[in-house]
């Protein structure tokens, strides 16, 4: 079966995601009869009109609990209409795993937009950061609507760029006017120097950064401090190096670590802390299953832990 694709939109109640919807199925260019699934996980005030929408050729489909969010479910809405793409409205308060899960295999995310009122942004983020982060980490775009004239942009721009360093951002304003970021973020590590020493607390935003953009960093030789993790069923001459990293709450602290090659790998356990000097290559290795980043090691010396065990991006 070929390739469905589907169109995400993210964000919580009230956000403009069913505005936004409504004006793209009105477009002629977006709109051009091909039979549309709009799947609507969360009904807020705002509903949809089809008579504004050039053709007959979309049917609305709604899921109200999340139990009903199934491979099974969504097969059946397919089969129904004879779609040949989906739109999903996603509910704010789901993680999107659970719709990753639901989706068939044949279904491939297309374009993935989050949707952010400004007014509720900051309060929302501090109360709900795990359901904020979510939403920002894989989005395409983010577009932060109702936004007052001449109001602060950086701390909606730091919002993101603590989720996604390569998210595209728009700054919806009161009076319609649209304005997309260009602020820089430097990153505050040399890229180009002939090792790239990485600072115990950015470690979460260079792992972040490479795991983003792999190709900027192959062939680079990197110098950081780390975590051992070695067991029975890896080699001799390699170890897993990496920290601990809390992208979001502590509920998702995860050891993000890469393969490291070194012929003195035995002598290490794991926990050990170590400062590594290495050269960083994309490609296959044995530990992994696909393609990943792995390190062929120049130095391994051990160490003391960092202040901060856990490294974090904010």
């Amino acid at each position: 079966m070929r390739d469905l694709p589907v169109y995400l939109f993210t964000g919580f109640l009230e956000s403009g995601k069913t505005k936004f919807i409504q004006e793209t199925l009105e477009d002629e260019r977006f709109n051009a009869g091909e039979k549309t699934l709009l799947l609507v996980l969360e009904e807020g005030e705002e509903e949809y009109d089809i008579s504004k929408m050039p053709h007959h050729n979309v049917y609305i489909r709604t899921i109200e609990d999340k139990s009903e969010l199934t491979q099974k479910t969504i097969i059946k809405f397919l089969k129904e209409t004879d779609a040949e793409r989906i739109i999903v409205e996603y509910n704010g308060m789901w993680l999107l795993e659970e719709l990753f899960k639901a989706l068939p295999r044949f279904c491939v995310i297309s374009q993935e937009l989050c949707f952010v009122d400004s007014n509720t942004a900051i309060t929302y983020n501090a109360n709900m950061r795990q359901l904020m982060f979510d939403k920002l980490k894989t989005a395409e775009m983010v577009i932060f609507n109702r936004i007052p004239l001449n109001a602060d942009i950086m701390p909606f721009h730091k919002l993101v760029r603590g989720a996604n360093r390569g998210s595209n951002i728009a700054y919806e304003y009161e009076n319609g006017y649209v304005k997309y970021d260009d602020i820089e973020d430097p990153l505050p590590f040399d890229v180009n120097a002939p090792v790239i020493e990485i600072k115990d607390l950015d470690y979460a935003l260079w792992f972040q950064d490479m795991m983003t953009d792999m190709e900027k960093y192959q062939g680079k030789t990197l110098k950081f401090k780390g975590i051992v993790a070695r067991d029975g069923k890896i080699p001799d001459t390699c170890f897993v190096v990496g920290r601990q990293v809390m992208t979001c709450c502590a509920d998702d602290i995860q050891y993000c670590g890469m393969a490291c090659d070194w012929s003195g790998a035995k002598t290490l356990k794991t926990n050990d802390w170590v400062i590594v000097t290495a050269k960083l290559s994309v490609g296959n290795h044995k530990l992994y299953r696909s393609t990943g980043p792995y390190l062929t090691a120049v130095d391994v010396a051990i160490t003391s832990k960092p202040e901060e065990e856990i490294a974090t991006l904010y």
